[in-house]
């Protein structure tokens, strides 16, 4: 059966962002995953984990300057020294809070700039990275991300994500697979599934209704078909619920229920 995560960014808007952990618990999650944690420190969110026995199974490395715009740092040249210490910082909160995994954003292709060089420091950025995760046993993430919500992301696509894979040649380094970004970028979710689940290099993933981002009964995709397709191929890893309620998030969460 597949083990959810609560997206604590994204569900339980309607409380301030320290009290999610104990609606998500409430609720019956036992993991919780957000886009960043730095705006607390560590000791706060790792007290708020062991109150209500939730386990941090996800979180985002600094992505530069977010308000300006910025979304990740890794395929941009020149910003390297700011990219190592974003990857320190992250892996400090990693170790405090016991988080297996960090999703290392792209960022966004400058406008007229060669994809060569964008490439090159993507790799390069993300072996470093890898080595230094690697240290502390923790697996890094790369995620495809559509570009109508994200226009100019540099990593659009699945087969560019396990490519780069191959390219970097880590073994920490995974793919994120969000089915909602999927759908619009691809579509054919279930055959991306039965593609690349089997090879073990996809390490989260995660799960919205298609269009709205909204509760995933509801919207294009078929989740009930999709979640028993992902029990069938074998995966076992978590995940993220990562999508904007309709209304309070527990009263949307029939879905769940069925699943458990």
């Amino acid at each position: 059966m597949p083990r959810f995560a609560a997206n604590l960014s994204m569900l339980y808007p309607e409380h301030d962002f320290l009290d999610r952990f104990a609606a998500a618990a409430a609720d019956g999650f036992s993991a919780v995953e957000y886009l960043f944690p730095y705006a607390y420190p560590a000791e706060v969110l790792t007290r708020r984990l062991a109150e209500h026995g939730l386990q941090q199974v996800l979180f985002n490395a600094p992505p530069g300057d977010w308000a300006a715009g910025e979304r990740g740092l890794a395929c941009l040249p020149g910003r390297e020294a700011e990219f190592r210490a974003g990857i320190t910082e992250a892996l400090a909160y990693a170790a405090a809070l016991a988080c297996p995994r960090l999703h290392v954003m792209a960022g966004i292709a400058p406008a007229g700039m060669p994809w060569e060089p964008l490439q090159a420091a993507y790799q390069a950025n993300l072996a470093w990275a890898a080595a230094q995760a690697a240290r502390q046993g923790v697996t890094l993430l790369i995620e495809p991300i559509n570009g109508r919500d994200m226009p100019g992301y540099f990593l659009q696509r699945q087969q560019q994500a396990h490519e780069v894979l191959a390219a970097v040649g880590a073994a920490n380094l995974s793919v994120q697979m969000d089915l909602y970004h999927l759908q619009i970028v691809e579509g054919d979710v279930s055959t991306r599934l039965r593609q690349y689940l089997p090879g073990g290099r996809v390490g989260h993933i995660q799960i919205a209704g298609v269009p709205e981002r909204q509760e995933p009964d509801r919207g294009e995709l078929n989740y009930d078909y999709l979640f028993a397709l992902i029990d069938e191929l074998g995966y076992t890893g978590w995940i993220g619920c990562e999508y904007r309620p309709r209304a309070a998030t527990s009263a949307g969460l029939g879905w769940l229920q069925r699943w458990r």
